[in-house]
């Protein structure tokens, strides 16, 4: 719809109005956008147009719908288009933001995180080469060892000597001890062996194992001894394993007869044995040899030395485990 000749133009920033360029265009001579007589007949091309027309985006659209392009039309031949005065504060023009010409790069946001500018990037460097594979420390690996041996070849006292001086925790789990747990009706060991020591004995190693689980489940190592022998399936090395785990390390502690005689004499209540049952043991004890379980010969050793000789074997049974 057109404007009557010589009515007032609306005010430039009236709400819900818009600025148009015709309005502030010094060669329009007719309120409206529209110069010369022509009126505004629709769209029309934008090469050549002999009146200022607005955007025209569909077929049949209405006039003052934004800034119109000004090349080709008659008004502005020879003349550069007339900046548009800065709005009012406070004042934001509707419709579309201008567009960015392509020949201008919008500056790049730097790389960040929130408030942490992150670290420009880089090529990824060759990885080094892993450390050479070196001797497995039994003094800080977590374990469980079986110390076997006869009555008098020390397992006790290099066991809780191993167990004190060791880096990480370790317990030490004695089968006397637990054997001795039971105080009324205690099978005895100088009674000989029969069914009622067979039962207690069974049950003392089953704890044993049960408790070795516990320790190695919390990070906790044991060493745990047993006077086992190679010829006997009911005291042998299949129930420690069946309690215990397959990664149960067992060492063999054999010192000469003589030692053992010698170290048994200085027992005390039903620890100690006679020299016949002492000698028996021994004799059966000998049949480790050839079964590949590392043997420790501590005849000439003392504790502290025997601890260490344990240590050096069983960084060779970590690296190597043993079959049995």
């Amino acid at each position: 719809m057109q404007h009557a000749v010589g009515s007032p133009l609306p005010p430039p920033h009236q709400s819900g109005h818009g600025w148009t360029p015709a309005a502030h265009d010094p060669g329009a001579h007719h309120p409206g956008g529209h110069p010369g007589p022509a009126a505004h007949q629709g769209p029309v091309p934008h090469q050549g147009s002999a009146a200022h027309q607005g955007p025209v985006p569909h077929q049949g659209s209405a006039p003052h719908q934004g800034p119109a392009p000004h090349q080709g039309s008659a008004p502005h031949q020879g003349s550069a288009p007339v900046p548009p005065p800065p709005p009012a504060p406070g004042f934001a023009p509707p419709g579309p933001v201008p567009h960015t010409p392509h020949h201008v790069q919008a500056p790049q946001a730097p790389e960040t995180t929130g408030h942490v500018p992150l670290p420009p990037g880089g090529p990824v460097g060759m990885p080094s080469a892993p450390p050479a594979a070196s001797a497995p420390d039994a003094s800080t690996t977590t374990i469980a060892v079986l110390l076997i041996g006869p009555a008098g070849a020390g397992k006790t006292s290099v066991a809780k000597y191993w167990a004190d001086h060791r880096r990480v925790p370790t317990a030490h789990i004695s089968l006397d001890d637990v054997r001795e747990w039971v105080r009324s009706g205690f099978a005895d060991p100088q009674s000989g062996w029969n069914d009622n020591s067979e039962a207690q004995y069974r049950l003392a190693r089953r704890t044993c194992g049960f408790a070795a689980r516990n320790f190695l489940a919390n990070g906790i190592s044991c060493i745990l001894d047993d006077a086992v022998f190679p010829d006997r399936p009911v005291v042998g090395l299949g129930g420690w394993k069946r309690h215990v785990g397959p990664g149960l390390l067992p060492v063999v502690l054999l010192p000469g007869l003589e030692i053992v005689l010698e170290r048994n004499a200085e027992r005390a209540g039903n620890r100690r044995l006679t020299d016949e049952e002492v000698a028996r043991i021994h004799g059966r004890m000998a049949g480790w040899y050839g079964s590949g379980l590392p043997i420790i010969d501590n005849s000439q050793l003392d504790v502290p030395q025997t601890a260490q000789v344990l240590d050096d074997v069983l960084a060779r049974s970590i690296a190597s485990p043993p079959n049995w």
